[in-house]
């Protein structure tokens, strides 16, 4: 057997299991600081303001990746995509192994979301044209698994290395390096399913935020209902950890890590529910599972209780997830197919600006009511949305594909 077809047969014997890895791998490393912010609050002294802000960088990257970018593997392929982004990662794993204050921390946040946002769609797409056939839902389904189980690993695996292992601000970044490096060559062996890819003379340009005016309705009340669900999981990767240690005096970084990576696995959960709850009843019966949810994550800050705010974290994942993948289903179904990508991508845009403005408005809030305080704020404001969403579907769901 030659090289090159020794290479190919390799090759296509890495399916859509190790393209999902690859996904997961790639998206624990922008969770993975998620525990470590009360340490560096410690080490460089700033404000819980200051920690939504960094956070929020990471968005930004993500939303300006998709509005540059969120085709690019249409064109260069999948593999090299996949491979920039593992880049990413890399490059702003490094920026925290080798931190040295504020701009780097921004800085890796900001390459965070980039490869976060390269990975969003050629990961997603990769893993389901790497099913065989016959096993597109199990592919979606590990597809799903990946992008949010990564994110929910990420900060386990920081938490438990911070708490129970030597230098808590370097051994993170670390493993998450080495994993990076195997997901590289991973990468490296999988087909490639762009049947003429291009990478030489690719332009990057802005695409629209297109919305066909037939859907803007569906559009709308999906979008503010992925809006409300993001917002909770920017608050469990940004603020939760001072919730934690500050209101509920709770100092076990792993703890704090399984508390966050709660709320992703529940969000998984709740994805998979889909098939079985419907789709007519997936996205209001989602916004009424997540109003559920931050009921008991404001009750937690009420009570001081870390078994509510678990509570909270579960079912308020479980809400999001179920509603999220009503909402993408809802709206790829009313898109017409030749705006179906730009529409996405338009959802996505303003899902991401659900994990980034609220929590910042949090933290700017801590400054003048107190942590407790902004966090029951934010509850209320959040419920608001997701019950007015909930409602309005309960009377008129979406159409089924």
């Amino acid at each position: 057997m030659s090289r090159t077809t020794g290479s190919a047969h390799r090759r296509k014997r890495l399916g859509y299991p190790a393209a999902a890895a690859v996904f997961a791998i790639g998206m624990a490393g922008t969770t993975l600081p998620t525990p470590l912010y009360g340490l560096y609050r410690e080490q460089l002294g700033f404000s819980e303001l200051m920690v939504t802000v960094v956070f929020a960088v990471y968005a930004l990257g993500v939303i300006a990746t998709l509005l540059l970018a969120g085709n690019v593997s249409d064109e260069a392929g999948r593999r090299p995509v996949l491979l920039a982004a593992l880049g990413f990662s890399a490059a702003s794993a490094l920026c925290f192994l080798f931190e040295g204050g504020l701009p780097a921390l921004f800085a890796g946040r900001l390459l965070s979301g980039f490869a976060a946002g390269l990975l969003s769609g050629a990961a997603t797409v990769t893993v389901m044209e790497l099913a065989p056939p016959g096993r597109a839902a199990r592919a979606g389904l590990a597809a799903t698994a990946a992008n949010m189980g990564g994110l929910g690993c990420g900060p386990l695996l920081s938490g438990l290395l911070a708490e129970y292992a030597p230098w808590p601000l370097r051994l993170p970044f670390v493993v998450h390096l080495a994993l990076i490096a195997v997901a590289a060559v991973l990468t490296w062996f999988l087909p490639e399913t762009v049947a003429s890819s291009r990478v030489r003379g690719l332009r990057l340009r802005p695409q629209g935020l297109a919305v066909p005016p037939a859907m803007r309705g569906v559009f709308t009340t999906s979008a503010l209902a992925a809006f409300a669900g993001f917002s909770l999981l920017g608050l469990f990767t940004a603020v939760a950890p001072a919730f934690v240690s500050e209101t509920l005096d709770v100092h076990n970084l792993a703890l704090t890590g399984l508390v966050v990576f709660s709320v992703f696995l529940a969000s998984t959960a709740g994805q998979a529910l889909m098939g079985r709850v419907g789709e007519r009843r997936a996205l209001p019966g989602g916004c009424f599972v997540l109003v559920a949810g931050l009921l008991l994550v404001g009750a937690s800050l009420l009570f001081a209780s870390l078994p509510l705010l678990v509570a909270g974290a579960l079912c308020g994942g479980l809400g999001q997830g179920l509603a999220f993948r009503g909402a993408v289903t809802a709206i790829s179904a009313a898109a017409p197919a030749e705006h179906r990508a730009a529409t996405v991508s338009a959802f996505f845009v303003i899902a991401y600006l659900g994990i980034s403005l609220p929590v910042v408005g949090v933290g700017a809030l801590t400054l003048g009511i107190g942590l407790r305080n902004a966090g029951l704020t934010f509850s209320g404001c959040v419920l608001a949305l997701a019950l007015g969403v909930g409602l309005y579907l309960a009377r008129r769901p979406p159409a089924p594909r």
